[in-house]
């Protein structure tokens, strides 16, 4: 017999709320156990129903959502929250994750994606907003490609000269020859690069010189 889901809703919002009830309410395998309108009260409620999953807006008055969670988690490390909020933010986003939300759904999200979320996070898996998945997705790809840039720039000019001409297919040896300095000068210089690019085999090291353009 499939357990039921017994769930805490916490959001200021009265008719937000009652919606929200009434689509938990719709599925069988999943109970409403109580409901909240503000973090403090959220806190009290968890500590008396003991819920599987807490959904819980982040703004509310009183103590918001990430304070709150942040009480009741130090009180019951296995509950289970997934964050509740109007904004396609990465900043709360993380912040939700880091405080220890294991999902983070908008509030103009269907029925299908909460109940998706609920069974998810249940099953010990994180949920993020299928809207706010791209907005992560950029995010990144803009920090990884800042990263680079800034690794980039920490190089010396003795190193971009030598990465240049690994790129160029030279081995140490040859290099050595080239710019007049030790093969073993050679080499430290490599593993230098290596350590400030993140990259750790030749191959590496040549597309990231390639994509930099070495």
């Amino acid at each position: 017999m499939t357990k039921t889901i017994k769930i805490l809703l916490a959001d200021d919002h009265k008719l937000f709320l009652e919606g929200l009830a009434e689509l938990i309410k719709k599925r069988p395998d999943i109970e409403l156990s109580g409901q909240a309108k503000n973090g403090l009260q959220a806190i009290e409620e968890a500590e008396k129903i003991k819920p599987d999953i807490i959904l819980m807006d982040i703004a509310m008055p009183e103590l918001n959502g990430i304070k709150a969670l942040k009480r009741i988690l130090a009180k019951f490390p296995d509950m289970k929250f997934i964050m509740l909020s109007m904004y396609n933010s990465r900043e709360l986003i993380v912040e939700s994750l880091r405080a220890g939300a294991q999902g983070y759904i908008l509030k103009e999200c269907t029925s299908d994606e909460l109940y998706e979320a609920i069974k998810s996070v249940m099953s010990g898996n994180f949920y993020i907003a299928r809207s706010s998945l791209a907005v992560m997705v950029e995010d990144y790809l803009r920090l990884l490609k800042a990263d680079e840039r800034n690794s980039a720039k920490l190089l010396s000019e003795r190193e971009r000269e030598v990465l240049k001409l690994l790129a160029g297919g030279k081995n140490a040896k040859e290099i050595a020859y080239d710019l007049s300095i030790s093969k073993n000068t050679v080499d430290v210089h490599r593993r230098h690069i290596m350590e400030k690019t993140g990259c750790n085999t030749i191959a590496s090291l040549v597309r990231y010189a390639i994509r930099e353009g070495y």
